[in-house]
């Protein structure tokens, strides 16, 4: 196959029967999201290079390694987005939304970019959905962000996933942790790798998160932040873990866990689900109460997290979870005739209005091939449209499931197909109850 017609390496098509799934996990996100108060915004796909130098840090995998960043023609660096905080934050400084109400609740769905090697759940494009909460500094905001993803987690029917959580300090208590961590690499130092050996200096807890084997052996021993937490920082943790206790969600505390960009401090969390192989991180989040500043704006609190669609749906995949999907099709009229062709149309038009998802041929099919088409397609109904039809203004319904028929009008079509759709869901129940009581006898 020609190049032209192959996907980018690391891109991946949606296709229209992969679609339903995609849309059910969509609509779950927003519908859970505005349960807990928090409205969309949509960022631009690519930023100045700056904003995520200044954000993601650039000591990171992510800025180092594996941005998509160009110059446009007037000269300026951009880069396609790796991540969608930093756009966000960039927004709210730009359009002064920290100097609304607070605490600021936005939530998000967008592609993301990053060159890194595609694996199972991890491409080079790939869709994010996430939530940011400006404003709030209290444990009871990082809880509630906490419990925001569980709940969408639990919405799209997402099973065995683990919850943990650590604190990673605020700046004060980690210029301890800092030199700890020096000390500790410092006398190994001639086993890291050439990365690490740069983030030594500089940020040394971005080798906690490297991903070479020999670097995480050592980082394995390293001291842990939880024992050098400020007294503000162990209360605000404290407190997190109580207002998760009292929500009823359980947790694990992981002292490894330090999220691989610059920004986040205090509290850092992770779903973890089982089943993708090493990529077991389903979600991600924790606090960045320093970034707005850094970033140019007033020193505001903010938390969010991020989850990736495509390791969701690959996790889904892998637990065998059947999820909803719509009717593709209530109706499908069957014509016979150009007379019947417009009046097909024309009753499409009118269902549709009403809330009915209904076809007809676009093709000058024959009827039998009609039949077939609305067979494939999945039609819960079917009716035969032709000059008979049209002159007596009655036809018949058929329900595709079992044949069974329902006499109607033409002209009542709407009632007559509700009246259908309802009289096969009570058969369809009673069917069930029979079933269950013969299973019990």
């Amino acid at each position: 196959m020609n190049e032209i017609n192959r996907a980018v390496k690391g891109t991946a098509d949606v296709l229209p029967d992969q679609s339903d799934r995609w849309q059910f996990i969509e609509r779950q996100m927003f519908e859970t999201a505005r349960l807990f108060g928090f409205k969309e915004i949509r960022v631009p796909v690519f930023e100045h290079t700056e904003v995520f130098n200044r954000s993601v840090g650039d000591t990171t995998d992510v800025v180092q390694k594996e941005m998509y960043t160009f110059d446009d023609k007037g000269g300026r660096s951009l880069t396609l987005r790796p991540e969608l905080t930093a756009g966000v934050i960039r927004s709210v400084i730009e359009n002064g939304l920290y100097a609304g109400t607070l605490p600021l609740k936005c939530c998000y769905l967008g592609g993301c970019y990053r060159y890194e090697k595609p694996q199972a759940g991890r491409l080079r494009e790939f869709h994010q959905f996430g939530v940011e909460c400006v404003g709030a500094a209290a444990p009871a905001a990082d809880a509630e962000v906490i419990s925001l993803a569980h709940a969408v987690l639990e919405a799209i029917g997402l099973k065995n996933v683990s919850l943990e959580i650590n604190s990673i300090g605020c700046p004060t208590c980690r210029a301890n942790y800092h030199k700890a961590l020096k000390d500790y690499f410092a006398a190994r130092k001639e086993e890291l790798c050439e990365t690490c050996l740069s983030r030594l200096e500089r940020n040394p807890m971005r080798i906690l998160d490297c991903k070479s084997p020999v670097c995480k052996e050592i980082a394995a021993g390293a001291p842990v932040m939880l024992d050098y937490l400020c007294e503000d920082c162990q209360a605000h943790f404290d407190g997190v873990q109580q207002h998760l206790n009292a929500a009823g969600i359980h947790y694990t505390v992981n002292p490894t866990i330090v999220r691989g960009l610059d920004y986040y401090t205090r509290t850092v969390f992770e779903f973890v689900a089982g089943g993708i192989g090493a990529q077991s991180t389903v979600c991600g989040g924790g606090r960045y109460d320093g970034l707005i500043a850094q970033m140019g704006g007033p020193a505001t609190p903010s938390l969010g997290f991020a989850m990736g669609l495509e390791r969701l749906l690959l996790v889904l995949e892998h637990q065998q979870t059947v999820l909803p999907t719509p009717a593709p099709c209530d109706l499908y009229i069957a014509a016979m005739g150009q007379a019947a062709a417009l009046k097909a149309s024309s009753l499409c038009r009118a269902l549709r209005k009403e809330g009915f998802a209904c076809q007809t041929d676009l093709c000058a099919k024959g009827l039998k091939a009609q039949m077939r088409f609305a067979n494939k397609i999945g039609a819960s109904f079917t009716l035969v449209l032709g000059d008979d039809e049209i002159a007596a203004d009655t036809a018949k319904l058929k329900r595709m499931a079992d044949g069974h028929e329902f006499d109607c009008r033409l002209s009542e079509l709407t009632k007559a197909l509700y009246q259908a759709k309802q009289e096969s869901a009570i058969d369809s129940l009673t069917d069930s109850i029979i079933k269950q009581e013969g299973s019990k006898q």
